[in-house]
Order: C-alpha cells, then sequence, then structure tokens
C-alpha cells in the first residue's frame, strides 16, 4: 500500500476545500439548517468542482478523488448528501438504512432514494417530511417501498469508507476549533493549552484522528485489492473506528470548550450535528461489532499476524 495521495488527487482535494470554504463554512451549514433552500449552493459548489463526473467504482485515482471530497465536504459540514450522490445507482441517490426503521440525511431532496442494508438487501425509499431535530438536522424519516436488485456488496462498503473520509473530515476541524481555543483562552495567569492535563488530552485526540486516518488509508486500498467479503468486513470494521473515534474526539472538544461548545451557533455544535448521522446510522457500535464477530472465528481480517 502506497499511503501517499497522488499529486492531482492533493491538487484536487486543495480546489475542493478551497470552493467549500467561499460558501462560509459551518456558519453556511447552520444558515442551511434554518433555510433549506440554501443547499442549491452546496450542489452549485459540487457542480464546479465536477464531482457529478467522479466515478468512485472505476480506478483508484477516482476512488481516492471521492475520498478527498468526502473529507473537504466534512471539514465544513457541507449540507449535502456527497456519498449519497457519488454513488448513485442510475439517477437514485443510494443510501444505508436500517430497513426496520429508516431514516435518510437530506432525504427531503428533490430526487429518488435506494435504501440498502449492509447485506444488500434494496428498496425504493419514500421519504417524508423534515422534521427539525438536534441530533442530524437534515435527517428525514422513510416508508420502505418496491424491492430492488440487491445492491453489491463492493458499493456497500464503499459507502461506508467514503463516509468515514467524512467523518473524519469533520473530526479534523472540530479539533482544529479547539485547539485554537485553547491557544487563546488564558486562566491562572497562562493559556489553557499550557495546563498539561489540556495538552494529553489534545493529544490523545490527534493521535486517534491520524490512526483512523491510517486505517481509512488502508481500508481505502483494501476496496482495491481484497476480496468482496474482506472488503465487507474491512469497511464495518473502519466504521465502527470511526463511531468511536468520534465519540471520544468530540467528548475531548466539548470537555475542553465547556459551555460554549453545545450552543447552537458554535461550530463545533454544528459539526458535532451534523456527524450524528454518520456516527450512529445505518446500525449502531454495538451492531456492528456483532456482525464482526463471525469474521474473527473464520479470520477474514488481515492482520500482521497469520
Amino acid at each position: 500500500m502506497n499511503a501517499a495521495f497522488p499529486p492531482d488527487v492533493i491538487e484536487f482535494w486543495g480546489a475542493a476545500r478551497h470552493r467549500f470554504d467561499r460558501l462560509g463554512g459551518p456558519e453556511f451549514a447552520l444558515l442551511a439548517e434554518q433555510d433549506r433552500a440554501l443547499r442549491t449552493q452546496a450542489a452549485a459548489a459540487l457542480a464546479d468542482l465536477g464531482a457529478d463526473e467522479l466515478d468512485v467504482r472505476a480506478d483508484e485515482d477516482q476512488l481516492l478523488a471521492g475520498a478527498l471530497l468526502c473529507r473537504a465536504s466534512g471539514a465544513v459540514a457541507l449540507p449535502w448528501p456527497v456519498v449519497e450522490d457519488l454513488l448513485r445507482v442510475g439517477e437514485r441517490r443510494l443510501t444505508l438504512v436500517d430497513l426496520g426503521h429508516p431514516r435518510v440525511d437530506h432525504g427531503d431532496l428533490a430526487g429518488e432514494w435506494i435504501g440498502a442494508d449492509l447485506d444488500g438487501t434494496s428498496h425504493l425509499l419514500a421519504t417524508g417530511s423534515p422534521r427539525p431535530a438536534k441530533l442530524g438536522p437534515f435527517l428525514v424519516p422513510a416508508t420502505v417501498g418496491a424491492r430492488q436488485p440487491d445492491i453489491p456488496a463492493d458499493d456497500v462498503a464503499r459507502h461506508l469508507v467514503l463516509g468515514v473520509w467524512r467523518l473524519l473530515g469533520g473530526l479534523e476541524a472540530a479539533l482544529a476549533e479547539v485547539v485554537e481555543h485553547v491557544g487563546a483562552r488564558t486562566q491562572f495567569g497562562k493559556t489553557l493549552g499550557e495546563f498539561q492535563t489540556v495538552r494529553f488530552a489534545i493529544a490523545d485526540a490527534t493521535v486517534s484522528l491520524r490512526g483512523l486516518e491510517e486505517l481509512a488509508k488502508y481500508t481505502t486500498w483494501r476496496l482495491l485489492s481484497a476480496s468482496d467479503a474482506e472488503r465487507q468486513v474491512d469497511a464495518i470494521a473502519l466504521r465502527l473506528a470511526g463511531a468511536d473515534a468520534a465519540v471520544a474526539v468530540l467528548r475531548t472538544c466539548h470537555q475542553l470548550l465547556g459551555a460554549v461548545g453545545f450552543c447552537d451557533e458554535h461550530d463545533v455544535s454544528v459539526f458535532d450535528r451534523h456527524l450524528q448521522p454518520l456516527i450512529r446510522l445505518p446500525e449502531s457500535a454495538e451492531r456492528l461489532a456483532q456482525r464482526l464477530v463471525p469474521a474473527v472465528r473464520t479470520g477474514a481480517f488481515a492482520t500482521l499476524f497469520s
């Protein structure tokens, strides 16, 4: 595995970050919560980048470009279903759901949706009306419609992996906000960042995110080199690791910010709310872990040891 991204993919990532920053970052996401029509500006930004021409199923470079596009969108809490657009089935967005209790992030947008569970069983989804919610401000309830052909395991794995790249981008941006805060806020004559306990907390969160980044790189590479069964196991393991890292990092962010981090207007609060669907859906961490038990028994995990 080559852990370095190709130069053209890095250049595309930089262009995406610049274009998304022009929208206004988390402040734009907060405005979109209040006026959902503003999301058309996010769609326009993606169109400017040529995101609709990316085929993350085609080859390694396009998959990596899609991964970093998702990372850049997470870094500004872009109010748009980027992963679901990248993995369209025909003209329909593909989302991963719990078919027993389906909810769709940005499900109120125009267009049809296909919902699949982690086994690839898929149905058309009829989405309902938006409901105000603190956790996942754009989550929309859905009802299961006509059965559709099963989604390939490869697509399910790609959806899980690209979702973690978006999650990583949001967590990195949230932690950066906290690092800036503890570097500027003073207490007892010195900045918060000079206290050893604060430094340890920041270091732990940083190590957690760097570990998640390396695991995301490895799992993305495995999408191109492993068997279907191995890709599925790797992708679920990555999503579980992402959920665990998110809980730990967001807890650190809120602890170091104090009450201000829970104010709706604060950037970390915006990131927290918008990342909740990626942390909690399509299945809880507990159910994801249960799915991995058979793989542990059969040795489907690729590790350093035989």
